[in-house]
């Protein structure tokens, strides 16, 4: 994980408990199971739609974009301002735009996956497991000439 990604804990700290995941060769920044964020080559963007579009329009923010196809496609996540690097309140701010976004998109939230258990401790428990007992084999008996 990138120094700046780890950052954002920091920036975001006056906003609540933020989660960060690998994702599409970047990261996703997660706030109460809402992605509110997404990084790409250490930039940050936030979720935005038609009710926070004022606030990104103002300060001529533009949107992700990605190039499929030979078409550049834009998402829901706009250039975050640079001053909320530097201002914790203006962070939170904008942070509760992201998230009030992320809920008005109709996403459910999304849970955190569960760890995957160290190797050396799966095959202990695999070890553990008594095989299942075998039936039986019926035989039939030959019929008396």
């Amino acid at each position: 994980m990138s120094d700046f990604v780890q950052s954002l804990h920091e920036v975001f700290e006056r906003l609540g408990r933020i989660q960060t995941r690998r994702m599409f060769g970047g990261h996703g920044v997660w706030h109460e199971g809402r992605m509110i964020a997404l990084v790409a080559k250490d930039t940050l963007y936030l979720k935005s739609d038609a009710g926070s579009a004022e606030h990104f329009e103002r300060l001529n923010l533009p949107p992700f974009t990605y190039v499929r196809q030979g078409k550049e496609m834009p998402m829901s996540y706009r250039l975050a301002p640079a001053d909320l690097f530097e201002d914790r309140e203006d962070a939170a701010l904008w942070g509760r735009r992201a998230y009030e976004a992320a809920l008005r998109s109709g996403q459910p939230p999304k849970q955190p996956k569960p760890k995957p258990k160290p190797k050396a401790a799966a095959k202990k428990a695999a070890a553990k497991k008594t095989p299942a007992k075998k039936a039986p084999v019926k035989t039939k008996k030959a019929a008396p000439r």
